[in-house]
């Protein structure tokens, strides 16, 4: 390990879906000083504060995690929310850990940054090659400033920040919540509902046509861990200032949504039958990573999609139902 376990590592956003999981593994491996804050114990909008609890803590690493996400719907109804809440989390901790000179910072976007038509698997130097997704634009626009923020840094002051785009997530603490769910944990709680309820149907948005890659929480997790501790030169590699600091998350295979409904309904034992609301936004028709670059360092996923769909469905019963 490049950093001892009695390294300092400040999570943000570590209740969440991504921040959760990234606990659990720095855990896992040994580490004795994570911090974390609640959003009531520290709004990371409020430039003042997170100034000054970053630069009092002074962490070697920040993993930025912290962000706010949804799904299509969430993202149609509120664009401003999405850009600007964003904007500000992640200018707002960027900032402050320089000033606090933090050696390393990985900040965590999402595969939906990348151009909507651009080639399969999806490389990172595709980034800004072409018109984005407009469902997610505001969202997207927010987490490319973020990649940004981070090279500028690299190249005006010589810092370490690097930018980790992870594929579609899922696991413990994932939003179930229909309004402003993804399509994973949204299928979960819709075909789930239908079997208690015994009803016939389950709609589903769009075709079921569109391909997504998906990756468990705790596989991510274990990515970024592998990755703030690459040794000196791998990781200044990565963050050299000619290049842009960004690095693909991935497991590096895609399934339909109908397939991936398919998956949920023999794991659910649900009797039913899809139907499909072709008025409603289904998003681009694939977004497939590649990951040569992360598997290049050493890293492969380990939690297979069925596996995971067990697990999650586990975790949803006991703690969300």
């Amino acid at each position: 390990m490049y950093f001892d376990q009695s390294a300092k590592i400040y999570v943000a956003g570590h209740r969440g879906l991504v921040g959760s999981a990234i606990c659990r593994e720095l855990a896992k491996q040994g580490y004795q000083n994570i911090i974390t804050k609640t959003h009531q114990e520290l709004d990371l909008q409020d430039q003042y504060k997170t100034e000054e609890f970053i630069c009092d803590i002074k962490p070697d690493v920040v993993l930025l995690a912290a962000a706010k996400v949804g799904g299509i719907q969430a993202n149609n109804s509120f664009p401003v929310d999405f850009l600007s809440n964003n904007l500000e989390i992640q200018s707002n901790v960027i900032k402050s850990s320089y000033k606090a000179n933090v050696r390393r910072l990985l900040f965590l976007g999402s595969s939906c940054i990348y151009p909507k038509n651009c080639p399969q698997p999806i490389k990172e130097e595709y980034l800004l090659t072409s018109e984005l997704e407009p469902t997610n634009r505001p969202y997207a626009i927010a987490k490319i400033a973020g990649v940004e923020m981070c090279w500028a840094y690299n190249r005006q002051f010589k810092t370490n920040y690097l930018a980790a785009m992870p594929t579609n997530l899922y696991g413990p603490y994932d939003n179930f919540d229909l309004e402003t769910s993804h399509v994973l944990p949204a299928l979960v709680r819709k075909i789930h509902e239908a079997k208690i309820k015994n009803l016939p149907t389950v709609e589903i948005w769009g075709s079921g046509n569109p391909r997504r890659e998906f990756l468990h929480s705790d596989d991510l997790a274990a990515a970024l861990v592998h990755l703030i501790n690459l040794n000196e030169d791998r990781f200044i590699e990565l963050t050299h200032p000619k290049i842009a600091p960004l690095i693909n998350i991935g497991s590096g295979s895609d399934v339909s949504i109908l397939d991936l409904a398919m998956l949920i309904k023999d794991i659910i034992c649900f009797e039913g039958e899809f139907v499909f609301n072709k008025s409603m936004p289904e998003g681009t028709s694939q977004k497939l990573l590649d990951t040569s670059k992360l598997s290049n360092l050493g890293w492969s996923y380990k939690t297979n999609l069925k596996n995971g769909l067990i697990k999650t469905y586990q975790w949803f019963l006991k703690n969300y139902v």
